[in-house]
């Protein structure tokens, strides 16, 4: 083979090896800018990483996005708010249901809980009137 067309192919290589890692480096795929699909295991792998006690409201948020769906309540203890992310595609209606998501609850905006038992738990919670 002629060393041109090998020196060629080498530097075509290199100029695209720099490309992609320039597009990886620089573009940053946000949830929001996500399918459906894509945002659901995104959410499910973020939420499979989170810390009780540790997880902040303010940086999950600005991390996944908004929640889907969300409540809210105060209590003697303090405020609770548990936030709904959608992780698991049930129907096919346009329309996102608590069955498909993950709850979070919060704590005066710290995570206390992940699942339907935190769910459970927050429903119990006696709101102050």
């Amino acid at each position: 083979m002629n060393t041109k067309v090998v020196s060629r192919i080498v530097i075509a290589v290199i100029i695209y090896g720099i490309f992609a890692a320039a597009v990886m480096h620089f573009y940053k795929d946000t949830p929001v800018k996500m399918e459906w699909d894509e945002r659901e295991g995104f959410n499910r792998q973020y939420i499979a990483k989170l810390k009780l006690d540790s997880a902040n409201l303010d940086k999950i948020i600005m991390d996944i996005g908004s929640p889907d769906l969300t409540e809210a309540k105060k209590v003697k203890t303090g405020n609770y708010q548990v936030m709904f992310f959608r992780t698991q595609h049930k129907h096919s209606d346009g329309i996102t249901t608590q069955d498909e998501c993950t709850p979070l609850l919060f704590k005066d905006d710290i995570l206390v809980g992940i699942g339907e038992s935190a769910y459970l738990d927050y429903k119990q919670l006696k709101a102050i009137e």
